[in-house]
């Protein structure tokens, strides 16, 4: 605890500009909502390099959307309002490399005595069920990181069925993207549809649509 009150007495010292924070109090307008994970090692506003009030941010273990359905929780009322407010004009989904969500996924004994985590992972069954089906042929490193690139894209498909989401990609107002954050290089790979496959970000045109179902994915 005493790092982090040495740490805000060195952003009020240092770092906090009066004038650009008084503009952000009167509001804020992001483009684009960034839907990540939990965990502590991710930080969306380093690895973008953006400024406070540029991105709106939604995080929780596994960076999961739950589908749409009769008793939707907070992360279906955050996307709702980032997308029917806030306009925002992107929504990326990024996975990270060495996911602990995603380890327990392909090993879900671990999770026993974790009933709420094994409930609300829940929501990656189709991921689970992919890679049993699909991936016999991987295992270790190559295994997980497969995992994270099939749950960045088992997400988006279920952010599609968000009313608010489904009307503006019919309104072609916003775009999706899923990217994955490789946490000991700091790169990031992105989906390309047209290859349908992860690709370095420098190396992809910003895909601007929902990604179809392809073939098993080649590690990165």
């Amino acid at each position: 605890m005493q790092k982090l009150i040495q740490g805000l007495h060195e952003f009020q010292r240092n770092f906090f500009k009066r004038d650009f924070f008084e503009g952000l109090a009167k509001g804020q307008s992001p483009e684009t909502l960034f839907i990540t994970c939990s965990d502590s090692r991710i930080n969306p506003n380093l690895i973008t390099q953006t400024e406070p009030g540029e991105l709106f941010i939604v995080r929780n273990a596994g960076n999961i959307v739950p589908p749409h359905g009769p008793f939707p929780g907070g992360e279906a009322a955050t996307i709702e309002f980032a997308v029917s407010v806030l306009k925002v004009k992107d929504i990326i989904i990024c996975g990270h490399s060495h996911c602990g969500a995603m380890k327990a996924i392909l090993q879900p004994e671990d999770l026993k005595s974790l009933p709420i985590v094994a409930h609300w992972l829940g929501h990656s069954e189709a991921t689970r069920r992919i890679m049993a089906e699909n991936y016999g042929h991987l295992e270790g490193n190559a295994l997980l990181t497969a995992t994270v690139q099939e749950n960045v894209l088992v997400q988006l498909e279920h952010l599609r069925t968000q009313p608010s989401v489904a009307a503006a990609l019919a309104a072609g107002s916003i775009h999706l993207h899923g990217w994955v954050y490789k946490i000991e290089t700091g790169e990031v790979f992105a989906f390309d549809p047209e290859l349908r496959q992860f690709v370095g970000i420098q190396e992809t045109k910003i895909p601007a649509a929902l990604p179809h179902r392809r073939e098993n994915l080649a590690t990165i």
